[in-house]
């Protein structure tokens, strides 16, 4: 491995070998957490770059701090990037990951203990979509609902039932642990029916929605909040897009003066941050920037193909998916009717080298601290260069596992080599001179 940051190693080296030591596991191991991905070094380097040194609190324009000309231009630059990806009205770029992001929602559209209707967290949701240990949970009122016990799948005409006899203010389409692709068309329907803003957190398919493999939520909904680090490729950051008009400010804002852009914007700032992470705009640029070029589709596509095909061969081998397959990035394993619990299969999967993270599954019985289920991805495994061939192997390293539980200890083992020896042959990007 090409030695990176020389600088660092003679000032710092014990911080210095810990970077190289994780870089190391990085390119032995496969990164199939649903939720994590390989960025570029050119996003690494804008990450690191002496942008970190300036102060910007406040807007393009309309800085509290002098000097920022360029760092203005850095800003607007990221922001018309973005607003082309996603062919979006408004975009704002200075939440710092998709939690602040959803904050900053709630403060844009919600008043008080009001109702926001979401997926909980065992039923595939987020945090911050009303989990009752979360603020969003805690200063509003959850209204729940989620995919079948049974199936897996989510049931639109349920859905309007619950928004027509609660009457949220909001409700948030968008999943942590959902493999379908999302209906924002019907949700649309459902959130105009009872006059809700309708809100779709993509933080882990934005990047399959820029390169066109996965329907947009864009055209449906009020407003769209994402992490970049997950398909996006880029920095741990995040952003909010948005229509500039409100259609319901003459019923829940009609004294203010603001339309929905600018209350995003001021809840961002100086609601709930300070002065932005300009070195990490400047890296979401280059990201955004990646996503417009037209090999991002064929990474976007192979993703999927590669999740497709991954769950295919799994199934065929006996191993049950929630919903039965995927149409994203994701794969939710469900071993609901075994002794072992998800907890131990992540476990075993981890000491042979493949890298994912137990998840709660529809109709889950277990706590959420073991689960009954693995979520996997295929994100950074199709950055790496890999194709359905490899999830074929991918696949009968995962079986044999499955086999040896509950005591996987010698097979893992087994496997780690066979992993770390497979892996040879792929350039773990941001690791590796191109």
């Amino acid at each position: 491995m090409p030695e990176r940051y020389p600088h660092l190693k003679e000032q710092d080296p014990e911080i210095y070998a810990l970077i190289q030591k994780q870089a190391a596991y990085e390119a032995s191991t496969l990164k199939m957490i649903a939720s994590e991905n390989y960025a570029s070094y050119s996003v690494l380097e804008a990450t690191g770059s002496s942008l970190t040194n300036k102060y910007a609190e406040g807007y393009p324009a309309a800085r509290y701090y002098e000097g920022n000309e360029v760092i203005d231009e850095v800003e607007n630059l990221c922001i018309n990037r973005l607003k082309q990806v996603f062919g979006a009205e408004h975009a704002n770029v200075q939440p710092l990951s998709g939690s602040p992001a959803n904050s900053a929602v709630y403060r844009a559209v919600m008043a008080g203990a009001e109702k926001v209707m979401g997926m909980p967290v065992n039923l595939g949701g987020h945090l911050t979509h009303g989990w009752k240990v979360n603020f969003s949970g805690m200063d509003y009122t959850q209204v729940p609902f989620g995919p079948s016990p049974e199936t897996g799948l989510l049931d639109y005409d349920q859905i309007r039932e619950i928004a027509k006899a609660e009457r949220p203010r909001m409700i948030w389409c968008g999943a942590t642990a959902y493999p379908r692709r999302i209906d924002y068309e019907k949700f649309a329907e459902i959130a105009a029916e009872v006059d809700a803003y309708l809100v779709a957190d993509i933080a882990h398919i934005s990047g399959l929605i820029a390169g066109g493999a996965l329907p947009s939520p864009v055209p449906y909904c009020d407003i769209v909040t994402s992490t970049t680090h997950k398909m996006m490729r880029g920095p741990r950051s995040g952003f909010i897009l948005c229509k500039e008009a409100d259609r319901y400010q003459e019923k829940y804002y009609p004294t203010s003066k603001f339309n929905l852009a600018k209350r995003i914007d001021r809840a961002v700032f100086p609601g709930l941050q300070g002065g932005p992470h300009e070195n990490v705009i400047a890296a979401m640029a280059v990201a955004f920037g990646e996503a417009l070029k037209p090999e991002f589709k064929d990474y976007a596509a192979q993703v999927i193909k590669n999740a497709r095909h991954l769950g295919e061969c799994l199934v065929k081998e006996g191993i049950n998916l929630a919903t039965g397959g995927t149409d994203t990035h994701m794969l939710l394993l469900d071993f609901r009717k075994e002794e072992f619990t998800g907890k131990d299969m992540s476990d075993a999967l981890a000491k042979a080298g493949i890298i994912a993270n137990f998840n709660m599954v529809p109709g889950d019985q277990r706590k959420p601290a073991v689960t009954s289920g693995v979520r996997m991805g295929t994100g950074a495994l199709t950055t790496m260069g890999m194709k359905e061939k490899d999830m074929e192997q991918v696949a009968s390293w995962i079986v044999r596992i499955v086999r040896a539980m509950p005591d996987a200890s010698a097979v893992s083992a087994q496997i780690r080599g066979e992993v770390a020896e497979y892996c040879k042959q792929f350039k773990v990007p941001g690791l590796w001179e191109e």
